[in-house]
């Protein structure tokens, strides 16, 4: 049986959560969410293309940013959940095979540093994320009724 470590999970969330690869190291490759995570990631960075060539005038663009976005936030919150479970809960969802309190399930020194780091990006990309689609919504719903009063 293969053994899990929860801090190589958070870490893996943190820096390749948008591509999947915490839930391929957590379900193995024939995880379903771990290759549909890609897919969002590439559409926002598709958006952030669109935005540099076009402006960020783009509606195309300030459609698809925030998708890249709320992905990336969503995989900092699973680092952030991954770290904070007790090494007990860990154990027995991802580590049946060992004790509760088994090394693999352990919070340590790196395990707070991807929570921290986690929650300052996740915090990060998810506020510029919302400010940004509600800045150009807003934006959008302005000139459409600017167009209607002429």
């Amino acid at each position: 049986m293969t053994t899990r470590n929860k801090t190589v999970a958070a870490w893996l969330a943190l820096a390749g959560g948008p591509l999947g690869l915490h839930r391929f190291y957590l379900h193995g490759l024939g995880d379903l969410l771990g290759w549909a995570l890609p897919i969002p990631t590439a559409l926002g960075l598709y958006g952030l293309e669109r935005a540099r060539e076009f402006g960020v005038d783009d509606t195309l663009s300030w459609l698809l940013i925030p998708m890249g976005g709320f992905t990336f936030a969503g995989c900092t919150l699973t680092a952030i959940l991954y770290g904070l479970m007790s090494p007990e809960r860990w154990n027995a969802r991802h580590n049946a095979h060992l004790a509760g309190d088994a090394p693999p399930g352990q919070t340590r020194w790196l395990t707070v540093g991807a929570v921290v780091l986690s929650l300052l990006l996740g915090a990060t990309v998810l506020m510029s994320s919302i400010v940004f689609s509600f800045q150009r919504y807003f934006e959008y719903q302005i000139e459409e009724a600017r167009k209607i009063s002429q």
